[in-house]
């Protein structure tokens, strides 16, 4: 199953991947001179080209990404589909990972902040109360204060002791990705987003969940050696494109697109570091029998913005890279039968506003980023130019409409219209542009110039050898 998108990548490129080997026989295109080109273990050929390409997207597509956690009722084929979508996502736009990935790090860490200020002072204000407690449990020991005619604190009812051992952002990201799911009469009612479980431990409602850091790493599908093989294929691959341009070899603007996304992922891979991966089911969190019924949850019901404006079609496929973007978070029926954090969402949209610009800054870096990329290419593909011109300048134009898209809607407040607008505009240019550097990708790989095939002479790099 894993090997699924790498055959979609291969099978995408075979088409033009043919006719490239064609054009290189016949004579409407300059064939490379095999007398002059280093022979054998100095040469490489278009194949070698794709298939160093696809196993560094697939390192960044499919193994990058740390989706959150699905339905449990949903299958696998299910799962497979959304994350595929994503992967594509994120090949066609990178930038909106490294946003979202932002986004929900930024989150993740506010969560495990609001969670270890609150218990610490309950903490300190128990140890205070009560100086007879040991310190080795009081250190474990939370209180919650309710209120008798004295006001004193009390360790008897209406107040929820287990043991706090303080969150790290690994629990932040679990929380919003999904790892609580409320029981109420035995049955799942809803995700929790963080301030909900806050409040509810809060009121007695519910217990703290007593999961610490290695517990989640432990259903965590990804660890740090899965991680460091992903970015090693990503550190080769670099390393080669700075090699070639070291030593003044040509190279294939499909190279400079997998350099772009890989440079992409990498600053995503950051963010998501601590993130739980392919958790497959959320931890159960019980309601208290003897407090009253739960009201609205945040998960539970389907945003109203997304029934009454999410009709069009195209409005409709650019819920995902608003969601990616932070710029107008929705929970779709589709999230709320299946009781998950919808499938862009994982995040919090007071952390939003509180880090708008960095959030702002790290997607507008990205773009640029991934626009300037491609302009290396600009003197390497006299064939496709124009083409490459426009759609690189296209792409680093994108990240500045959508900054002053944002700092208009934060300092104006959300306008209907212009969000209506602006998700036929973005989806429009952005996509317009990607197909631009697509069709310049493909004229390259039929008219690749004779230096592209050599190898680097790695033994130039060694003094004395």
């Amino acid at each position: 199953m894993t090997f699924l998108p790498l055959a979609i990548l291969l099978l995408l490129h075979i088409p033009f991947a043919s006719s490239s080997l064609l054009s290189l026989n016949g004579t409407g295109v300059t064939t490379p001179d095999c007398s002059d080109c280093p022979s054998g273990d100095n040469t490489r050929t278009l194949w070698d080209i794709m298939w160093s390409c696809a196993l560094t997207l697939f390192a960044c597509a499919w193994t990058a990404i740390h989706p959150n956690i699905p339905g449990m009722a949903e299958g696998k084929f299910t799962i497979f589909s959304r994350r595929l979508g994503i992967m594509l996502a994120m090949l066609i736009a990178p930038e909106l990972m490294i946003t979202w990935a932002t986004l929900q790090f930024l989150s993740a860490r506010d969560a495990a902040k609001a969670f270890n200020d609150a218990f610490s002072a309950q903490l300190h204000q128990a140890h205070n109360d009560h100086p007879d407690i040991a310190e080795s449990t009081a250190t474990l020991l939370r209180e919650f204060p309710t209120s008798d005619g004295n006001n004193s604190l009390h360790l008897t009812s209406h107040v929820a002791s287990r043991n706090f051992r303080g969150w790290t952002v690994t629990h932040g990201f679990f929380a919003w990705m999904g790892g609580f799911m409320l029981y109420f009469k035995d049955k799942p009612r809803a995700t929790l987003t963080p301030d909900e479980l806050l409040g509810f431990v809060r009121e007695g409602a519910v217990e703290m969940p007593d999961i610490v850091e290695a517990d989640i790493e432990d259903r965590s599908k990804g660890d740090a050696l899965s991680k460091g093989i992903a970015i090693l294929q990503l550190a080769w691959f670099f390393l080669q494109l700075v090699a070639r341009y070291v030593q003044k070899l040509p190279m294939s603007l499909l190279e400079l697109d997998t350099l772009a996304v890989a440079a992409l992922t990498c600053i995503a891979y950051g963010f998501w570091w601590k993130k739980p991966k392919d958790i497959g089911r959320p931890h159960a969190v019980y309601w208290k029998a003897t407090a009253p019924p739960p009201k609205k949850l945040a998960y539970s019901n389907v945003d109203e913005r997304y029934a009454k404006d999410w009709t069009d079609p195209l409005v409709a496929m650019s819920a995902a890279p608003l969601n990616f973007m932070g710029i107008w978070p929705s929970i779709s029926p589709y999230a709320v039968r299946s009781r998950r954090v919808p499938s862009g969402g994982g995040y919090d949209e007071g952390s939003v506003h509180r880090h708008r610009t960095n959030v702002l800054l790290v997607g507008c870096f990205g773009g640029t980023v991934f626009g300037g990329i491609h302009c290396l290419g600009w003197n390497d593909v006299p064939h496709a130019q124009g083409l490459l011109h426009a759609g690189s300048l296209a792409i680093v134009a994108v990240p500045a409409f959508t900054a002053l898209l944002l700092i208009y809607i934060w300092l104006n407040g959300s306008n209907k219209g212009i969000i209506y607008g602006a998700s036929y505009a973005i989806p429009a240019i952005y996509g317009g542009a990607r197909g631009i550097l697509f069709a310049a990708i493909l004229v390259n790989l039929q008219t690749l110039p004779p230096g592209v095939y050599d190898t680097v002479a790695w033994t130039k790099f060694i003094p004395h050898l």
